[in-house]
Order: C-alpha cells, then structure tokens, then sequence
C-alpha cells in the first residue's frame, strides 16, 4: 500500500512538472505570469518630478529603484527604449501633513504635530506590447508617517522616501505584470 501511495505521488508530482513546464506563460516565485515566448525586454524611460518638492535627485532615485526591481524578479532584458514592457511618468505629488494633534501641556493654545505624514504619489504610464489590453495608466501613492518631536523630515528623509519607493514599486509590479 505504502508503495501504491509514493507511485501516485511521483506520478501527480511529475504530471505536473509536465504540465507547467509545457505552458508559455511561465510562474514564478514573485508571482509574474509573463509570457517569456513574446517578451523579452522591457524600458523605462526617466521618470520626472512634477510635485515641486522632494530631494533633489528623487526621480533618479525612483527610476533605478524600479528598473532594478524589473531585473531583480523578472528574467527580462532592460532596454534603453522601446521594450517590450515599457514604463514612463512622474512623481505628481510629494507632501507632509499633520496627522495627530499632542497638547504641549501648558494653558497655551500652541497645539503641534504629533506624528507627520509624508506622502509620495507617482502616475505610471505602462505599455505591453504583446498585449494592449494590459496597458494602463495609473497613479500609484504611499505614505511614511515621523514623529518631529524626535527628528526632522531632512533627518529621516532619505529613509522615509527609500521606503515609500519600495512599496510603490512593488504596487506597480503588482498591477503590470503579476496580474493580481
């Protein structure tokens, strides 16, 4: 019977090796669904700045994190341009707003920030070429919140603004080539 058992397992187990290295799409541990037969390359043109605000060289920054993330989880080639996926856009809004209110506990009325919240939104312009329905255009936003009680946003900005990318990124990825 145990013999039985492991026969069937080896045979479901090898079925399916079959079956999955016989489809063109293939899966991956990051969860893409590309078609590697169709594409192959991918382009990301120089995102710009349009907030206003930020560090000075924040959309090289966003650039690279997300070419690097491209190449990091995908068997894609980057391209100067003209991929097969290609990204472009800007980084539309950087802002800081107050999110709590902490009493300074005197009679005073000067009430100050708490915890602030720095908010990063990024409008994503995507073209498959392989395939134009998934083609979309699309704002992406996160925050990190600080406590200015304890440090300055110019303290904690870099970190702050590394962090916001990152989950950015992986929202983009998430909407173009997982396929979630």
């Amino acid at each position: 019977m145990k013999l039985i058992n492991k026969s069937l397992g080896l045979g479901l187990l090898f079925g399916f090796c079959t079956l999955f290295q016989s489809c063109s799409v293939q899966y991956s541990f990051t969860g893409t669904t590309i078609n590697y037969e169709e594409t192959q390359t991918f382009s990301v043109d120089n995102f710009f700045n349009d907030s206003g605000g930020g560090p000075a060289n924040m959309e090289q920054r966003f650039t690279e994190a997300l070419k690097e993330y491209y190449q990091r989880n995908t068997q894609l080639e980057l391209m100067r341009s003209n991929g097969d996926l290609q990204f472009m856009g800007a980084i539309t809004s950087y802002t800081v707003t107050p999110q709590a209110a902490v009493s300074s506990g005197s009679n005073d009325v000067a009430d100050r920030a708490g915890t602030m919240r720095l908010t990063i939104r990024v409008e994503v312009e995507y073209i498959n070429t392989a395939n134009e329905e998934e083609n979309l255009k699309q704002s992406f936003s996160f925050f990190q919140d600080y406590d200015p009680r304890s440090t300055t946003l110019l303290e904690v900005e870099d970190e702050l603004v590394e962090e916001i990318f990152k989950n950015i990124i992986q929202d983009i990825f998430t909407a173009t080539v997982a396929n979630w």
